[in-house]
């Protein structure tokens, strides 16, 4: 008869094992990480050090311009001229009506991610651009404020959020044409989007400050912020296009089949059933080109509208403030970077939502 003992069960080894065990599996796990880890240390110790001094302990926050001392960030520039870099020429007494698009654009994402009813979260999308573009620009009993006046961060927001949402319904549509089996439509599709990715962007904006016009008929014009906002929103759609199509590139033919099979026409397929998949996988490369539009509008200046960075340049024509172009530089690389930073992130969120590998 077999005999059977029974020990004391032992505990599970532990997943936590320490900063010590970290950096050596990490950052000393050879002798050739282990060199390149130390110069890195090394580098960061010849950079960060200097510029904590020049943006935070040496910089001058306050005071008169005769008395500021060299050596450190002269912040005093950038609170001076904080307004013109966020709102360009907009009145000072009308900030409020920008402000308040901002404070709208939150409580639409509030609405988008806690409330569950479709009919409230679509009347949100609606009305949100309706709203704000009364708002900012006037009309319904509010001052009208020509876009000749708009710019700074607003302009460079207005002008992204434009042209990223306006192209991508035109880039699906482009992406879908390109694939199609009509000889016509694809040959369209195929000859705008390969023209417009073969040319850069300030053409395009060239084209729509000075050609588009020559379109329109005797007594129809439209303003300088509109005809850029059709070229960008016509160049980002070419790249969006490209973008869906790889994505549905990566669709498996059993999906195609699988929507036949159950009697789904053209449409109902790709809405459906495709679409959705291959938007879910062109994620990543939709945020991209999202990323790359917004600091792509900093041409603006070539056509004569002052973006942010484009204030840069005008602020610092004050012979009053002569020589902050570098503190300028610096603030606006901080706003470009901490709003597509946060573009990433929340594309990352909406990628792990979507996510259903797992």
């Amino acid at each position: 008869m077999a005999v059977y003992s029974i020990t004391e069960a032992q505990p599970a080894p532990s997943s936590n094992k320490g900063l010590i065990h970290w950096l050596r599996e990490n950052l000393f796990s050879n002798v050739i990480n282990s060199i390149f880890t130390l110069l890195g240390f090394y580098f960061l110790y010849l950079v960060i050090p200097p510029l904590v001094n020049w943006l935070i302990i040496d910089a001058t926050w306050s005071g008169p311009k005769e008395e500021l001392v060299n050596g450190g960030a002269r912040w005093i520039f950038i609170a001076e001229k904080f307004n013109q870099f966020m709102y360009g020429f907009y009145p000072p007494e009308l900030h409020w009506r920008p402000n308040t698009v901002i404070f709208l654009a939150i409580a639409v994402g509030v609405i988008l991610k806690l409330v569950k009813e479709l009919k409230i979260k679509i009347a949100a999308i609606v009305l949100f651009p309706i709203i704000s573009f009364i708002l900012i620009h006037g009309g319904l009993g509010l001052e009208i404020v020509e876009t000749e006046q708009w710019g700074g961060l607003m302009l460079t927001i207005v002008v992204a959020s434009v042209g990223i949402v306006a192209s991508f319904p035109i880039g699906i549509v482009l992406a879908l044409g390109r694939q199609s089996n009509l000889p016509i439509m694809r040959t369209l599709s195929v000859a705008f989007i390969e023209f417009v990715r073969g040319v850069p962007l300030i053409t395009i904006l060239f084209m729509a400050s000075v050609v588009l016009p020559l379109f329109f008929s005797d007594g129809l014009d439209f303003n300088k912020l509109l005809r850029a906002l059709i070229g960008i929103t016509l160049f980002q759609a070419a790249y969006i296009a490209e973008v869906v199509r790889g994505g549905l590139q990566a669709i498996p033919k059993g999906q195609y089949e699988g929507a036949d099979s159950i009697g789904l026409g053209y449409w109902q397929a790709m809405i459906l059933v495709i679409l959705p998949q291959a938007l879910k996988i062109s994620i990543p490369n939709l945020v991209g080109s999202s990323i790359a539009l917004f600091k792509d509008s900093t041409l603006l200046l070539i056509i004569g509208l002052f973006d942010i960075l484009a204030m840069v340049t005008l602020t610092t024509s004050d012979s009053y403030w002569l020589g902050f172009e570098l503190e300028g530089y610096v603030f606006v690389t901080m706003i470009f970077w901490i709003i597509c930073f946060s573009m990433s992130q929340y594309a990352k969120s909406i990628e792990r939502k979507f996510n259903t590998e797992h």
